[in-house]
């Protein structure tokens, strides 16, 4: 099938045989005419770039006759496009002025990688996020990138949803948003559901995978997501987007810009909405959000305000299908679920999480010197919400409650509606000052932040059939937490021949965290803790030729547990398990890179290949156990050795902008060398009378399949239409770490179709109709769970429960695009 796909995409190519030139150039400093070596050149609607000499010479041989745009980027210059109708071997000289550069881009540029910093990485450009945003959430968009498995709650792919990279889940992926952290400071973890639509007002996304480069907020322990938000557009626009389809899913925005004002003054801004029923029972989403930007634009001095909000109301789905029903009743949601005086199931209908979170970034730039320049950001985070719960039978003690007296009956149970508070600011500084020496062998940064964590957790019964002597919105349990973290780091590449380079990076981190209260539970929480985090990397690149580059890298990464490593080890557990304990990653990297372009039935074809080798070893690396929190997050513990180890393959075949063919490939094995399994035994109470130690050797790490594909087939046979073929595999999975089959998530294969046609009619800047269909064969498939396992006095059974997370079959949606 898959070679006749690509046979029938080769057919529609124009068969002649075009001759063959060269297209070469300098690119120099406008003011200075000195060199600018190491400068981006990239030939637009291709997978073809490559960067200047050091003495500033590009050149790309073998291009067919025809037009071509070279899009030329230096750090810290403005950029430059030059369109050459090419008849002839060309040769160009272009210049670049000096700019000013943007703040987030000084802070962005940073902590991101280049081709210098010997770092395995992965660019996903604004147009390949416009293509692929039909209003799912942001992990689908970056689904197609090597080593990366999403899943759903609601099984569409909108409302809370998650992304795993190289088998590591979003609390050990640091995420930012223009160099400023957005990794709850607690959980690690980073919630997009809280930014809908966000991609709508995202300029590129940088995927760094292993430890990476020394960034701001959490560590990085399986890979870092770096967001930019939209650059500055000189033209005025104006533009919708409306996508609709299954399950009664709905995106609207409107995006709108001013372009610059008297060549200083710009302003962006926003608004969106996304609704969707989910593919679970009742796993609805009603998500808003906004993104406003404005700035000052002068030649040395950049000053912008960013702000975006979000704010969600989804249908809990986090329990999960029990595995008994998941063959005839995959939909079902367990959720709300309560029994009626006549003992029929009835659903509590406002069983929900709401939230919002608003952001606020103001950024500065200043260009000190011609080569130095500074930028900087303040910025807060504002959160609040809580979700709400139908609790049958509940302990009046438990929430604070005194028993019921009615004449000589004492009620000490209830059925009640509680709701569960968030109420956070998260707020600090960061900042980058960069310089670049004058023949630009050496670059530097010296950067970092400071960041402050409050946030207040507390529990309100806004219900209950027996209220005893409560209040409204009576209060039953109240912690505070506080948590600042503050890193400095410097970084430098040095190019020591025009082939070799290299590259140094050393990072201190301190963070300080203290919990102050009761928990949900009635526990205690209180407690203290300090970590200081020494975090050295190195690289070596070596540039073979214009085409081929090789690299090695060596890095060492420290990160403190979460909140609920702290307060959610289960009650009367060993010492060992009950103290979490920081983890520390030791990552290998090597890897190989090659582009250029090539001859392919008699037509010029654009390659990219990239090899990568890693190995990840962890000390006390904190795994997940298989079991959930009551919010359905995953308990973990420490495991002193464990490691990841892979290969990662990515290729790209793009045939005269008619027929492109791309493929990754990650071939990983990810161990624990010893693993202890705590098996709980319970009385009638339901108390712990004894815990079984079980020991394996060598086990598998839960949720890191050993082999995870995407490929793309993109034809092009009229101009304007594009027709994608979009295939995914994912291999098995355990849902602990015991590698146990009882107990894991079956391989699966996903293939989606995507058709899109642009048209620019007289009356709008441009016109696109687009088809996403996901699930194209409608396969039955689920991409995430849980489990836990129990045993009872008397009875020698292993009792092992197991949830999963189905994933929608086929499924539709269409969208309608306008720029004007």
């Amino acid at each position: 099938m898959k070679n006749f796909l690509f046979a029938l995409a080769v057919c529609l190519l124009p068969l002649q045989l075009l001759a063959q030139f060269k297209l070469s150039g300098r690119v120099t400093d406008a003011a200075t005419g000195k060199a600018l070596p190491g400068a981006t050149i990239l030939l637009q609607h291709t997978n073809t770039g490559t960067t200047t000499s050091a003495d500033g010479v590009f050149e790309f041989p073998n291009l067919a006759a025809g037009n071509y745009t070279l899009k030329v980027s230096f750090l810290g210059f403005e950029q430059k496009t030059a369109t050459v109708n090419l008849q002839q071997n060309e040769h160009l000289q272009l210049s670049l002025r000096a700019q000013a550069m943007q703040a987030n881009e000084i802070i962005v540029q940073a902590i991101r990688a280049d081709e210098k910093t010997g770092t395995t990485y992965t660019n996903v450009s604004k147009a390949e996020i416009e293509e692929r945003n039909f209003g799912q959430d942001l992990p689908y968009l970056l689904e197609n990138t090597p080593a990366v498995v999403v899943n759903s709650d609601a099984g569409a792919g909108v409302g809370y949803t998650g992304i795993r990279i190289r088998g590591s889940d979003i609390t050990r992926i640091n995420v930012t948003i223009n160099g400023i952290p957005v990794n709850d400071s607690e959980s690690h973890g980073t919630f997009f559901v809280n930014m809908p639509d966000f991609a709508s007002s995202v300029e590129d996304i940088q995927i760094q995978r292993g430890v990476g480069t020394s960034t701001n907020g959490a560590g990085a322990f399986g890979a870092s997501i770096n967001i930019q938000t939209q650059h500055v557009r000189p033209e005025p626009y104006a533009e919708t987007s409306h996508s609709y389809g299954s399950f009664d899913t709905w995106k609207n925005n409107l995006r709108f810009g001013t372009g610059l004002i008297n060549g200083k003054f710009a302003f962006d801004g926003r608004l969106s909405q996304i609704k969707s029923d989910g593919y679970i029972d009742r796993a609805f989403s009603d998500l808003k959000s906004l993104y406003f930007s404005g700035g000052y634009y002068g030649d040395k001095t950049m000053l912008k305000f960013v702000t975006f909000s979000g704010k969600e109301k989804t249908y809990q789905a986090w329990d999960g299908v029990p595995e008994e029903l998941l063959e005839t009743n995959r939909t079902y949601n367990g959720i709300g679920s309560y029994t009626d005086e006549n003992g029929n199931e009835r659903f509590y209908d406002n069983e929900t999480d709401n939230y919002q979170q608003d952001h606020y970034q103001l950024h500065f730039a200043q260009d000190l010197l011609p080569r130095l320049n500074l930028g900087g950001a303040l910025h807060l985070t504002r959160g609040r919400g809580y979700y709400e719960q139908y609790k049958e039978n509940r302990k009046l003690s438990n929430y604070g409650l005194a028993p019921v007296i009615i004449g000589d009956e004492t009620i000490t149970r209830s059925d009640l509606i509680q709701q569960k508070w968030l109420d956070n600011y998260f707020y600090g500084v960061t900042y980058a000052l960069n310089y670049s020496s004058e023949d630009s062998k050496l670059n530097t940064t010296l950067g970092g932040a400071w960041n402050k964590y409050d946030g207040d957790h507390f529990g309100e019964v806004i219900w209950a059939r027996y209220a005893s002597t409560g209040e409204i919105r009576h209060r039953y349990y109240y912690n505070k937490a506080l948590k600042t973290d503050f890193n400095i780091f410097g970084k430098a590449n040095y190019q020591v021949t025009e082939k070799l380079g290299l590259f140094g990076d050393l990072q201190y981190r301190t963070i300080n965290y203290e919990l102050d209260g009761v928990d949900d539970d009635n526990r205690d929480v209180t407690q203290q803790a300090d970590y200081h985090f020494l975090n050295p990397k190195a690289g070596i690149t070596y540039r073979i030729s214009d085409k081929q580059t090789v690299y090695a890298s060596y890095a060492v990464g420290n990160r403190e547990p979460t909140r609920s490593d702290f307060t959610d080890t289960p009650v009367n557990t060993v010492a060992e398990v009950a103290k979490p304990k920081h983890e520390t990653l030791y990552n290998l990297e090597v890897g190989y890179k090659a582009q250029g372009i090539t001859k392919l039935l008699g037509q010029n074809a654009n390659y990219s290949l990239d090899a990568t080798y890693y190995y990840m070893d962890y000390d006390n690396q904190l795994v997940p156990t298989g079991q959930l929190n009551d919010v359905g997050a995953a308990l973990r513990t420490n495991i002193k050795d464990s490691y990841r180890t892979g290969i990662e393959l990515a290729g790209a075949l793009n045939l005269n902008d008619k027929v492109e063919v791309s493929s990754t490939v990650a071939l990983s094995k990810n161990r624990i060398r010893n693993f202890t399994e705590y098996l709980y035994t319970y009385d009638a109470d339901y108390n712990v009378e004894a815990i079984t130690e079980v020991h394996h050797k060598s086990t598998d790490i839960a949720f890191s399949p050993s082999v995870v594909t995407s490929h793309k087939l993109e034809v092009q046979p009229l101009r304007g239409f594009k027709t994608t073929l979009l295939y995914r595999t994912v291999g098995k999975q355990y849902l602990d770490n015991t590698s146990s089959n009882d107990r894991k998530i079956d391989a699966y294969q996903v293939l989606d179709l995507r058709l899109r046609y642009t048209i620019k009619p007289s009356f709008m800047k441009e016109l696109e109709f687009a088809l996403l269909v996901n699930n194209l064969l409608n396969k039955e498939y689920v991409a995430n769970g849980y489990t836990w396992t129990e045993q009872y006095t008397g009875d020698p059974t292993r009792y092992d429960y197991k949830y999963y997370y189905p994933q929608a079959t086929r499924n539709f949606l269409f969208s309608v695009g306008m720029k004007f």
